[in-house]
């Protein structure tokens, strides 16, 4: 098996595993979300769909001969390709992302959950789509 035939199997078998990621985010978001636990399983979701979704893009574009390393070089490198179509909300998704893995707070789960509904699944969405057709 050649190296480019081995990333490209690469991202796939990722692709395949965001796109499980993704779908429970998708179904679970369309509920109605009241408990402590449904919230923490939304953004469980969000970020485990999260690092799926930097990683899937990173080996994508390996597989097309890009050279990235971290999330944010992945995204600013899919931007430009117009691999994805929205900078600031994957970005944004980053920084999440990263305040999510270190803090709890009730409030600020509530209004995350928010944004991971109406701005983190359609971009997560729109990504699925789109690498869905490669």
């Amino acid at each position: 098996m050649s190296l480019d035939s081995l990333k490209d199997t690469r991202w796939r078998q990722r692709f395949e595993n965001f796109e499980r990621s993704f779908k429970l985010l998708e179904k679970y978001s369309t509920q109605d979300i009241k408990s402590e636990l449904e919230r923490a399983g939304i953004i469980q979701f969000f970020e485990m769909t999260f690092e799926l979704s930097w990683k899937v893009l990173k080996d994508y574009l390996e597989s097309q001969g890009y050279d990235v390393k971290s999330p944010r070089e992945t995204i600013k490198q899919a931007f430009q390709i117009g691999l994805i179509e929205e900078g600031h909300p994957w970005m944004d998704a980053l920084s999440k992302r990263n305040l999510t893995t270190h803090t709890y707070d009730e409030v600020l789960a509530i209004k995350f959950v928010g944004e991971i509904i109406e701005i983190y699944v359609p971009i997560f969405k729109s990504l699925y789509v789109k690498l869905s057709k490669e």
